[in-house]
């Protein structure tokens, strides 16, 4: 052994040498030639890496590693010695130890004071690990030793190599002020190449991975290179920490003193190779190589990263310049997902979500096949407009599937900020794109399906106007260049299919309304909402609350009760709630064990929900004068209403209106009383009755509002049946508007109005001759029971109505 090795094996105290390992001189190395069939000691080792050649004092705390060297020492024997991956790991087994290590022979075995136990080891040669056979009494295996590939001695290339090692390698230890002084006497004195590129390697304070991917190579000269790039990089940390610390003064300040420390952790991270901006800036171009961008975008974006890149990271307008440049790499442009143009397919999925819609549908449909036919076709701007609860919002996911699109919701709802939907410029702190843009970067597709939810209610105030920012985003001749003003570059919205949804588009401006394609999406009737209950409603609550269909059972009887009896809306939403309280009690009885009926009838709905909240509207019959069954539209549906008329004599007539009505009501009741006046004697009145009747009309549940022209030919036949005495057909009801000189005109609602009749029992119905149209568009099972009569004129419908 050399000077180092004896200074080891003399010292007997705490005092360490100051160093972990020195080199064995070349009378003690020997080469060891053992046979596959003989099993070896394996000792394995945490964080350090054994080298041929080389003496390391390893300190030894497992008590299989302990009885392991006292063994191989008591025996004079080698042992293979090699490195695991995970340190955590205590007991490794063959997958959790690298497979090349170093023979070695125990030197020495030192008992320190603090009775902790140090081995001397000595390199010998490395080896191939190929099997773990045993763990006890301490790990044994089969290897396979390895000689190194060591160059010609007149390799003038390599000689200047181990020139190089020895001259950098000092360098580096009379730069680090760590390394002890002997490590140089040492290197200068190391004539064999082998030996000075592993003394070097397991002194230098290298990564464990490192050393190992070092011990792994073969040829010694390449080993050389490696050593020689890793000591330039160790040369190199070196002398920047040498810089760095001359240029700071001992009397720094403390914000001078964090800069200071976060250069150190600056250089640090370089040597490291993780988290600098340069590495950034680097991914950063790397991935905008492969953007499909246009020529315009491209140079902007490589503009502005050489704008970042010009700027130092510890600039307050680094952060801001790098979101920008983020934003922009982040965006989909001209990356689209592929449609699905399979128009049965589409259909289904359409049906299975949503029951009725019929029109809704059919549009989507039609926008598919188009797509199909031509390959390219300007998004349309669908604005679905109807009642609450109906199923808006979701029929925008469904067509999202059906298309095979990326789904995104905005929600307009209250929005009064410009900027919301433009975005901010970037010279505002905190600016950010518009709620548009940052959408489509999330969906990651630039022909998303967005629902903008509830446009019309959308407020302006001191902060712009978002209703007049969405025009150009809205307008299929302008968003193929949408500017955002925080991108501040035009992006293409043309391939987005925009569904809007709004409970009405009385609030929503004129200029935005003419953009988009409106698509009624009516209330759904009685039938309807019994389908969507079975098939939907009940299902999903039955899943929500733990409950098999075994275990509750609801009949569309039991359905069209609460439908009637304790909900008013034109959508399925509070019947959704109420379905959903029975569940819970029933849920509630299963998990007691109560008994109930599985199969609810009617007559029990009252136990779960209470008493009912409205009375079906009842046909009152034609048992009196004057009183006439209407048909009226609501925001819940249609309903029945009576119109009643009474005379009273009076030596100045008057024309008495109430029950609530508007003005529009009101005018038709007055001009409904002119007619008659006019017509008097066709219709076989005595004129005299108007100069000393009073008249009095009144429309029942004066609480509620009424208005609108629909009660017009109710009106003259309400008033002609107390005027000639008359009454009305028994089963009959009627809608229409009346002009002054008698002509019937169509109405609207009639869909919801014939099944309001059908559920009072009315068996005729009376409608002008142009709602006949109205008429084919429901579906014939509706129908079934009600007798039409088409009009034109109100002669007609007097005709009809009163019994003579």
């Amino acid at each position: 052994m050399d000077i180092l090795l004896n200074k080891i094996l003399s010292n007997d105290s705490d005092e360490s040498t100051g160093y972990l390992s020195i080199v064995a001189d070349n009378s003690e190395s020997e080469s060891i030639n053992l046979s596959q069939d003989e099993l070896i000691p394996v000792l394995p080792l945490r964080n350090m890496v054994m080298f041929p050649n080389v003496v390391l004092p390893i300190a030894v705390s497992r008590n299989k590693s302990l009885r392991l060297i006292r063994e191989v020492y008591k025996n004079n024997g080698v042992l293979a010695a090699t490195t695991q991956k995970d340190i955590k790991v205590d007991d490794p087994g063959l997958s959790d130890l690298y497979p090349i290590g170093t023979i070695a022979r125990i030197v020495r075995i030192l008992e320190m004071p603090d009775n902790s136990t140090t081995v001397l080891l000595q390199g010998i040669t490395r080896f191939e690990l190929l099997e773990i056979t045993s763990k006890t009494p301490f790990h044994q295996g089969f290897i396979k030793t390895m000689t190194d590939q060591i160059p010609n001695e007149d390799n003038r290339v390599f000689v200047a190599l181990i020139e190089a090692i020895k001259d950098l390698a000092i360098k580096i230890i009379q730069n680090s002020g760590t390394i002890p002084p002997e490590t140089t006497f040492a290197i200068r004195n190391i004539d064999n190449p082998e030996q000075l590129i592993n003394y070097i390697t397991g002194n230098f304070a290298l990564k464990v991975t490192e050393k190992q991917r070092l011990l792994e190579i073969d040829d010694l000269e390449e080993r050389g290179y490696q050593l020689l790039e890793i000591l330039n990089k160790e040369s190199q940390l070196l002398e920047i920490k040498a810089s760095i610390q001359s240029k700071a003064r001992e009397d720094i300040d403390q914000q001078q003193r964090e800069y200071f420390l976060q250069q150190q952790m600056k250089t640090i991270q370089d040597e490291l190779g993780g988290g600098t901006s340069e590495q950034q800036i680097n991914e950063m171009r790397e991935k905008a190589a492969l953007k499909k961008w246009n020529k315009e975008v491209a140079e902007l974006f490589e503009k502005e990263l050489s704008k970042l890149e010009r700027t130092h990271p510890h600039s307050p307008d680094y952060p801001v310049q790098m979101n920008y440049v983020e934003t922009i790499l982040e965006l989909p442009w001209n990356e689209y997902t592929k449609d699905n143009f399979d128009l049965k397919r589409a259909k289904r999925t359409l049906d299975r979500d949503h029951f009725g819609l019929e029109k809704v549908k059919d549009r989507i449909l039609e926008h598919l096949a188009v797509l199909k036919l031509k390959g390219d076709l300007k998004s349309p701007i669908l604005c679905l407009y109807g009642p609450p609860g109906v199923g808006k919002t979701s029929l925008g996911k469904s067509i999202a599937e059906t298309l095979n699109r990326k789904y995104i919701r905005i929600s307009l709802g209250g929005l009064h900020d410009e900027a919301e939907i433009r975005g901010h410029r970037r010279t505002y702190i905190g600016a950010m794109p518009g709620r548009i843009i940052q959408n489509i970067k999330k969906a990651g597709s630039a022909n998303p399906v967005i629902v903008l939810d509830e446009i019309d209610k959308v407020n302006s105030d001191f902060k712009g106007d978002p209703s007049s920012a969405l025009l150009e985003v809205l307008d299929p001749e302008q968003n193929s260049t949408f500017h955002d003003n925080y991108l501040d570059i035009d992006f293409d919205l043309s391939k987005i299919l925009f569904i809007a949804t709004a409970n009405t588009i009385q609030t929503i401006s004129q200029p935005l309304l003419d953009r988009m394609e409106l698509i009624d999406v009516s209330g759904y009737i009685t039938e309807e909402k019994i389908e969507i209950a079975i098939r939907h409603l009940i299902p999903r609550q039955r899943e929500n609350h733990g409950l098999t269909k075994e275990q509750c059972i609801l009949s569309k009887e039991a359905v069209r009760a609460i439908i009637e009896s304790y909900t008013r809306e034109s959508g399925v939403r509070e019947l959704d709630r109420k379905i959903a309280k029975i569940m819970r009690q029933i849920a509630k009885k299963v998990a007691t064990n109560e008994t109930y009926e599985i199969d609810i009838p009617v007559e029990e709905l009252k136990n779960y929900l209470g008493a009912p909240l409205f009375t079906k509207d009842l046909y009152e019959g034609n048992d009196y004068i004057g009183v006439v069954t209407g048909l009226a539209w609501t925001s819940v549906g249609g309903e029945i209403l009576f119109i009643e008329t009474s005379l009273s004599k009076s030596k100045a007539p008057t024309l008495t209106l109430t029950g609530n009505l508007g003005n529009v009501m009101k005018e038709s009741a007055i001009l409904a009383l002119e007619y008659i006046k006019a017509h008097a004697t066709q219709l076989n009145i005595d004129e005299s009755l108007f100069e000393t009747m009073n008249v009095h009309v009144h429309v029942p549940e004066g609480a509620i509002p009424k208005d609108g022209p629909s009660a017009g030919i109710t009106m003259v036949t309400a008033m002609t049946s107390a005027f000639t005495g008359h009454k009305v057909k028994k089963a009959l009801a009627m809608t229409g508007e009346m002009t002054l000189r008698g002509k019937v005109l169509p109405v609207g609602g009639i869909k919801e109005k014939i099944l309001a009749a059908k559920r009072a029992n009315i068996k005729e119905v009376i409608l002008c001759h142009e709602n006949q149209k109205d008429i084919e568009e429901i579906k014939s099972s509706y129908l079934k029971g009600l007798k039409f009569h088409f009009v034109s004129d109100i002669r007609e419908v007097l005709d009809i109505a009163l019994i003579k």
